[in-house]
């Protein structure tokens, strides 16, 4: 339960074009030939991630020891996808050796890098590698036309975004409720950071860790009964969406003060999460087999608390847990959910009644590019994904004071969620002229 936006493919990229190979440079007789191969194998790693070459015609036999084929061609495929087409090389620096510096235009994107050849080896590119890659505006791109790109994704799809308070730039069925993922964590934190502004909490309380859950996160590992303030907890539930750390806020505060908060900020059908889930206890219903999963669907509330009344000696092991979701969308319907309207009305609602220091830990992670954030006086996010589940939210704030919302769902029970067309489309709408 958890999403890291918009780097996921890139770290991985990163990890696995970084196949470095020691280069010699060549005797200055032959610089300019040197100089000429260089440029001419940079030119070619864009009609490579253009896939209009293959693998095998311009890197080493090292090299591609190292990373397969059809992970370049994949990578290559999560760039464009993200970024639209390569267009050139914007940057070669120095111009003559055997290494450089990179840098590759694409229509929505910049990649940063270096690039390296092998004289020995017919100027084969022996180390690739991409730093970055962030997101460019793009001339002439509008509201219309990402709503249209956002209405031809397969699934259930939901959008809003638009100052607070007002009508939105890009709707797309903000009403409709769909599966948030851990974006769900939002309403902890906001029944946290109200309590704390009105006094019957404090962000240094301290709680005895008892709960335990499954990754994302690191608290699972940590000494049980171990001291922790609030403010640590919500940190963690936010910044790396830590599943430990969410149970434990959940604990402390209470289902009912959630979903208390919930029908305050003026979700539409609080309903619809009562009884409000912890983490483990949705990970133990989806991997507890068919026969559960049935019998919570046919349910009634009370029925459904007994259920997780029995759960509670129940403890799947994480084998167990990573197999239930190994095989795709595993009942989507066994979630936490929230329409567009309501998270921007959540939203809203944290800036009048919560506390300060909450939007302080929305921005430890804003998830996004440099680009973005220079574009705004303030970026807090939250996002959450399992197979079939995707969702995406963000708080900012506009250089005159003024608070935006962004918010994105996909929901697809029949395929795994390829998250690449929905990253390209948040960032360039992070990028719009306002």
């Amino acid at each position: 339960m958890m999403h890291r936006f918009g780097r996921a493919v890139l770290a991985l990229a990163m990890m696995l074009w970084a196949c470095t190979a020691t280069a010699q440079e060549p005797p200055r007789a032959e610089a300019r030939a040197a100089q000429t191969a260089l440029e001419a194998r940079a030119d070619q790693v864009v009609a490579l991630l253009n896939a209009k070459l293959e693998p095998a015609d311009i890197f080493t036999t090292g090299f591609r020891a190292a990373v397969a084929d059809e992970q370049l061609k994949a990578l290559s495929a999560s760039f464009t996808a993200q970024f639209g087409r390569a267009i050139e090389v914007s940057l070669l620096s120095p111009r003559d050796g055997t290494r450089a510096a990179l840098e590759i235009r694409f229509e929505r994107g910049l990649a940063k890098g270096g690039i390296a050849i092998s004289p020995a080896e017919d100027n084969r590119i022996n180390e690739l590698r991409f730093t970055a890659i962030d997101a460019v505006a793009v001339a002439g791109d509008t509201p219309e036309a990402i709503a249209a790109d956002l209405a031809a994704l397969p699934g259930s799809v939901n959008a809003w975004f638009g100052p607070v308070g007002a009508d939105p730039l890009i709707s797309r069925n903000a009403d409709t409720p769909l599966a948030l993922g851990s974006a769900f964590k939002l309403y902890i934190l906001a029944a946290l950071a109200e309590d704390v502004k009105a006094g019957r909490r404090k962000w240094s309380d301290v709680v005895p860790l008892t709960e335990k859950s499954y990754p994302s996160g690191q608290m699972q590992n940590w000494p049980k009964a171990a001291p922790v303030t609030l403010h640590t907890l919500a940190s963690l539930m936010i910044s790396i969406s830590d599943n430990t750390a969410t149970d434990q806020l959940i604990a402390a505060l209470g289902r009912k003060r959630i979903l208390k908060l919930m029908a305050d900020s003026g979700h539409s059908n609080p309903a619809a999460n009562d009884p409000f889930l912890t983490t483990r206890e949705m990970f133990a219903i989806k991997a507890g087999g068919d026969a559960r999963i049935a019998a919570w669907r046919g349910a009634d509330h009370a029925g459904r608390m007994s259920q997780l009344e029995g759960l509670a000696p129940t403890t799947p092991s994480l084998a167990e847990v990573a197999a239930a979701f190994g095989g795709g969308p595993r009942a989507i319907d066994i979630e936490w959910f929230a329409s567009p309207a309501d998270l921007a009305r959540l939203m809203a609602h944290m800036r009048r009644k919560g506390d300060a220091r909450a939007f302080e830990i929305m921005a430890i992670s804003p998830s996004a590019s440099q680009a973005v954030r220079d574009g705004w006086a303030y970026v807090g996010f939250k996002g959450g994904s399992e197979p079939g589940v995707l969702n995406y939210t963000w708080l900012l704030t506009d250089k005159q004071g003024r608070d935006w919302v962004l918010t994105l769902g996909w929901n697809n029970p029949a395929a795994v969620i390829d998250r690449a067309p929905l990253d390209a489309i948040a960032q360039r709408i992070l990028l719009l002229p306002r």
